[in-house]
């Protein structure tokens, strides 16, 4: 259903970075250079994840309500991009644990804000 996810920046080299080494946890590459932002993931035909400066000009802002999760494989992967997306200067939003029956998850804020979940299904 989704085809990608696009998170405004206000410091395009800053949240580049951040991204870099966050999605480097996985071993996921950029895949695009719009010029105004980047996109990462792991093949055009998969979802993606985009970061960029707003198309109107206007400075971007974290959308109250907003989230974007990222699903992994793994407890030890939810484990690393988290503790990976605080090392950056991320802000906690959850540590990670359980929330639920075999839902394990994470949850962190990027350098502008932004809300992010990184979670696996965990089954008995």
């Amino acid at each position: 259903m989704i085809g990608y996810t696009t998170l405004g920046t206000n410091d395009l080299p800053r949240a580049t970075a951040f991204y870099d080494a966050l999605f480097g946890v996985l071993g996921i590459q950029r895949i695009m250079d719009f010029g105004r932002g980047y996109a990462w993931g792991t093949g055009m035909d998969k979802p993606g994840f985009g970061v960029m400066k707003p198309f109107d000009g206007q400075p971007a802002t974290a959308g109250n309500g907003t989230m974007v999760a990222l699903v992994v494989d793994s407890q030890d992967k939810v484990n690393a991009v988290h503790a990976k997306a605080l090392e950056l200067g991320g802000k906690d939003e959850g540590a990670v644990g359980f929330r639920g029956e075999g839902f394990y998850a994470g949850y962190f804020r990027d350098l502008d804000g932004n809300k992010l979940n990184v979670f696996c299904i965990v089954k008995p």
